[in-house]
């Protein structure tokens, strides 16, 4: 699996870049991205992906699906996907966010950056 790129989601940066009343159902919305994921993978990425969704908050304990391992991050959800791409070792990554810390951080790391409409319309 060293050549599968590796996705690291940012769910609530995701979920909160779309005026959708996400707030009202924080796990609803995350459980929708989960799905469209599953479904969608990620548009213009061919070949294998595996695809890591990250919560957090009121989102934690969402369920993984086939397509799409979901982790509740036990403190940061930043903090989590820092982790995640210092593990991934030689591997290509992409973080999907558009927090500016946490892409500033990820790429110190060598992940690719992108921000939320790769992943939602």
């Amino acid at each position: 699996m060293s050549d599968v790129l590796l996705v690291v989601v940012d769910a609530a940066n995701v979920v909160g870049s779309v005026p959708d009343g996400w707030w009202r159902d924080r796990r609803g919305a995350a459980e929708r991205l989960r799905d469209r994921l599953a479904v969608d993978g990620v548009p213009g990425r061919d070949g294998p992906l595996e695809i890591v969704l990250v919560v957090e908050g009121a989102a934690r304990g969402v369920e993984s699906v086939p397509g799409v391992r979901v982790e509740s991050a036990p403190g940061s959800g930043d903090d989590h996907m820092v982790e995640l791409v210092g593990g991934a070792g030689e591997r290509p990554v992409l973080v999907v966010t558009a927090d500016r810390e946490l892409r500033r951080r990820v790429g110190e790391l060598g992940a690719e950056v992108a921000g939320p409409r790769t992943v939602r319309p």
